[in-house]
């Protein structure tokens, strides 16, 4: 299936996953946990197991077959990392273990070097954690103003707001391209112009975790100075993580690690560093996790953004639609199925959200239970947690419909 696909064969792609072939209690399993870590494909085990059984070396240190061939591998997955986002080198993409690490690094050796006493940084109340505590903690070290843009009612961003938020003294504006709770898409493209344009100063940070599996993106149109995401989200494996940024300012920034790989020289009493991306990368990288990680991003690009994304549309439409319903229920953010991905975020009148999870994981119908790395939106909406089932590729409208039975049974259970 190519890009100009409009429909994912589900049928076909749910054959790809052999998780789902599993057995617990001798019923087969409905996984609506993919914002937390999606599935993986049989094509990414293969290249990961490839790798440990064929070619295992280290990369760059070893003149020997073996060792070019992990070499050749790992940049190969750098350069159709690039390709995916948009980016104009591979050069711009660095290797990282999560998203957090990835915005750590950007928190820790661009901003706060750079930060003074009273300046400003922006964040928002979807954040997840990691987009928000690293900016807490910077601000605080530096004597730093920090403002978060809350939603309006809707559980959307009112985008004239900014003009009274953002300022010239804004040294730094981050923002999720998806919320894991309410599953809104900003329209990160006005977003940033709108910022750039009240101070063309201020660096664009976007965690783009719930966004960069879920549909196309294109970090150059976006106008973003870095982007965060993670692998294991889509359909990578854990531990291997994506910062890009722009070339110019990742020259300007200093490595965030010192130690093997990233060095050209080390004398008694400095050393000298490799260039962009290599001097943010010391020590053995996750070599097997970013080769998975380019045959995830090979598996997406045949299936086709736009077909992803679509699927997706149907499926949050189809599920906030069932959703009406049931009156005992309130799913939270954006009705608009265009402002949203595949997350589906509620609560339950007189129930729980881990009881909820308790009961449906007997069904074998896995959804997740809690404030979602997300506390000061939990806190915004007015409620201690969420119960939140999420749909990717693999997720069929039978899935959705198990859900919703389960819902019920649920409430029966508690009234």
């Amino acid at each position: 299936m190519g890009e100009g696909m409009n429909m994912l064969d589900v049928t076909q792609v749910r054959k790809d996953f052999p998780q789902l072939k599993r057995l617990i209690n001798d019923k087969p399993i409905v996984y609506l946990d993919s914002t937390a870590t999606s599935l993986k494909p049989q094509s990414v085990i293969d290249a990961i197991t490839g790798y440990y059984t064929s070619y295992s070396a280290n990369v760059f240190r070893g003149i020997y077959t073996t060792s070019e061939e992990a070499t050749f591998a790992y940049e190969k997955a750098r350069e159709l990392i690039a390709t995916f986002i948009g980016a104009t080198s591979s050069a711009e993409v660095i290797f990282t273990r999560n998203t957090s690490e990835s915005l750590n690094m950007v928190a820790s050796s661009f901003v706060k070097p750079r930060l003074r006493k009273g300046d400003e940084v922006v964040t928002t109340i979807i954040e997840h954690h990691s987009n928000m505590v690293p900016w807490q903690v910077v601000a605080k070290e530096k004597d730093a103003v920090l403002k978060i843009w809350d939603t309006t009612p809707d559980y959307v961003f009112n985008l004239s707001e900014l003009s009274k938020i953002v300022t010239k003294k804004t040294k730094v504006f981050s923002i999720s391209a998806g919320s894991n709770v309410l599953g809104y898409l900003p329209p990160i493209t006005k977003i940033i112009a709108i910022v750039k344009s009240i101070n063309p100063n201020c660096i664009v940070v976007v965690d783009a975790a719930q966004a960069v599996a879920h549909m196309k993106i294109n970090v150059q149109e976006w106008g973003a100075d870095f982007v965060a995401f993670s692998g294991h989200k889509m359909l990578g494996p854990t531990g291997v993580g994506v910062l890009w940024g722009k070339k110019a300012l990742l020259d300007a920034m200093d490595p965030y690690q010192y130690g093997g790989e990233m060095i050209t020289a080390v004398y008694r009493d400095h050393a000298e560093y490799k260039e962009t991306p290599h001097k943010f990368e010391a020590g053995t990288p996750h070599i097997a996790g970013v080769i998975g990680l380019g045959a995830a991003v090979e598996y997406l690009s045949n299936l086709g953004m736009d077909a992803v994304r679509l699927h997706e549309k149907e499926l949050i439409g189809y599920a906030l639609e069932e959703a009406k319903k049931l009156p005992y229920l309130h799913v939270v953010g954006p009705s608009d199925v265009e402002m949203r991905g595949g997350v589906f975020a509620f609560t339950m009148d007189g129930v729980h959200p881990h009881d909820i999870a308790q009961v449906l994981n007997e069904s074998n119908i896995f959804v997740r239970a809690g404030n979602h790395c997300a506390m000061p939106l939990h806190a915004h909406m007015g409620v201690p947690a969420t119960a939140r089932a999420s749909f990717y590729v693999y997720t069929t409208k039978e899935d959705v419909d198990a859900l919703i039975n389960g819902l019920k049974d649920t409430k029966k259970l508690f009234s």
